[in-house]
């Protein structure tokens, strides 16, 4: 991790720097006057020692350095994501904890994609990864130059949290796996920051007599406490913490006995009087340990869902709003799951309930569009899709479905501007290319339908869509040969599809190939016998044979 290099930064900095711990030297009456000489700042020895650790530490980065800069062009010796990651701790809105750059997309497969999108569009060119971690920091800088106070205010939020009794959990909180564990049950009240911190602090007091001894455990201490204060407090970023304050509450431990012993009564109080603070300040509720409780069942919940568990998703979605009646990712993630279920009226419920939580959260406001349209509400789902296009202008999926709410309620030209808006944006998009042709196709430009879905098909040669669409529009001109390829194609790629049969039949009977054309008849019949077209058409094809 990047800011793991705040450690090394420290090893090296005391290499370089430390004073050596004075040693006595017992003299004999006979010995002569004893003349020490101060050590330089920066001698030899000190010099090859942080040679040593800096070659040892280029044998395991060189590689993963040299690696980027062939893949990615540019010297990158970690990861690219230090500006995202910087901006997310350092911004108008951030409150110390992590919040995806677009709010509901805070799982890892989004965030360098949107990274990406949004400095790209803010520049309006493309973008190196080099360049797009510059562009946030950038701006997080900007942040802090021209908004000190606030930024102030939040250093000190993020101190606060990094040694707060409660976690800011990543994926799961400690009190959810409590439920299932006696051990957790039983230490659950004791470990954890609230008690570990303020024995650290007492463990520094009861040390400081040996801080030049100690100064690189402290130094390493200090830089990684900072680095972590520096963007924000997730629980596994400030984990490694743990090590160093365990130590030092061993230490509190161990000499507490001593400390009281040999130290003056005022020092003991006032070291008890800030341990004390210190406890209180570490409890200090900062965050809502039901809402982690609440995103560990939204993320249970998930994962069964993905499993192919539905039943017990849902359950346990429930159970996270329940814990969390505010928590709009439940409501949106347990729309998605009743939407796939059917029960699409109760998705829309939730769906309106997580906007009304977070109106800017989209992908509830995208889904609630594709449920109203699933419902045949055309109009309002197109309402809602302009709303998700108001965050996200460059989806091509938003646009996409936008021009099919558009076409759905009879807005053919509208919905045909919004596929090439789709096409600006990804010319590669197979399934807006068939969405413009089937548009152009009932606007009368025939010509040009047929140019979209060829683009399709070259795209996507396995697109059913595609093929279909082409075959039936071919056909409808007359061209049977390229018409009888498409539609054997799209029969091979969906041979479940009775209208593919159905069409198919049509091109063969056309040709002259009758034998051929009653079997494709009879096969739509017999995958939907209440194909009234696939019946007159098989009618007719045995009349021709007849005759």
């Amino acid at each position: 991790r990047e800011n793991s290099l705040a450690i090394t930064s420290a090893n090296l900095d005391w290499l370089l720097l430390r004073r050596p711990v004075t040693k006595l030297r017992l003299k004999q009456p006979s010995d002569g006057p004893t003349v020490y000489g101060e050590p330089s700042l920066l001698d030899r020895r000190r010099v090859a020692q942080a040679g040593i650790f800096l070659l040892g530490l280029g044998v395991v980065l060189a590689p993963v350095a040299i690696r980027n800069a062939i893949v990615g062009g540019g010297f990158q010796l970690t990861t690219a994501q230090f500006g995202p990651n910087f901006y997310i701790g350092n911004n108008p809105r951030a409150d110390g904890t992590y919040m995806s750059l677009r709010f509901g997309r805070g799982d890892a497969e989004y965030e360098r994609q949107d990274a990406t999108v949004l400095a790209e569009r803010a520049l309006g060119r493309r973008l190196s990864p080099r360049e797009v971690s510059a562009y946030w920091a950038g701006r997080a800088v900007e942040y802090i130059r021209t908004q000190p106070a606030d930024w102030g205010g939040l250093m000190a939020r993020k101190a606060a949290l990094l040694v707060n009794a409660t976690e800011m959990l990543d994926t799961e909180s400690q009190q959810t796996h409590a439920e299932y564990s006696l051990v957790l049950t039983v230490l659950g009240p004791v470990a954890h920051f609230g008690v570990l911190a303020p024995l650290a602090v007492f463990g520094i007091c009861v040390t400081w007599a040996r801080r030049r001894e100690l100064s690189l455990f402290y130094w390493m201490l200090g830089a990684y406490a900072a680095s972590v204060v520096l963007f924000y407090v997730f629980a596994r970023y400030r984990y490694p913490l743990v090590p160093f304050l365990m130590l030092l509450a061993a230490a509190a431990v161990a000499d507490t006995v001593r400390f009281l012993h040999e130290s003056r009564r005022a020092r003991v109080a006032a070291t008890v009087a800030m341990v004390a603070g210190f406890a209180v300040f570490s409890r200090w509720p900062l965050l809502s340990a039901d809402l982690m409780r609440a995103i560990t069942e939204n993320n249970l919940a998930t994962a069964l869902r993905e499993a192919g568990r539905p039943d017990e998703a849902e359950a346990h979605y429930r159970r996270a709003l329940e814990i969390s009646p505010e928590y709009a990712a439940a409501h949106s993630n347990l729309g998605a799951l009743l939407r796939a279920g059917g029960r699409v009226e109760e998705a829309i419920a939730h769906y309106r309930e997580a906007l009304r939580l977070q109106p800017d959260h989209t992908s509830a406001r995208y889904n609630l569009a594709n449920a109203l349209l699933a419902q045949g509400r055309a109009a309002e789902a197109a309402e809602q899709f302009r709303h998700a296009l108001a965050q996200d202008p460059q989806s091509v999926a938003v646009h996409n479905n936008l021009g099919i709410a558009l076409a759905t309620a009879g807005r053919p030209e509208e919905a045909a501007r919004s596929f090439r808006q789709a096409l600006a944006i990804d010319p590669a998009s197979a399934e807006a290319h068939v969405n413009l042709g089937k548009v152009l196709e009932d606007l009368g430009a025939v010509d040009e339908a047929v140019g979209h879905l060829r683009q399709a098909v070259a795209v996507r040669p396995d697109y059913f869509d595609a093929h279909y669409d082409l075959g039936r529009v071919l056909l409808a001109r007359g061209e049977l040969t390229q018409a009888i390829g498409h539609l054997q194609r799209a029969v091979a790629l969906d041979p479940q599809s009775p209208d593919a049969h159905n069409n198919l039949g049509i091109a063969l009977a056309s040709s002259g190939q009758l034998d051929e054309a009653i079997a494709q008849f009879e096969r739509a019949l017999h995958l939907r016998p209440d194909l009234a077209e696939a019946r007159r058409n098989l009618a007719a094809a045995r009349a021709a044979m007849h005759r």
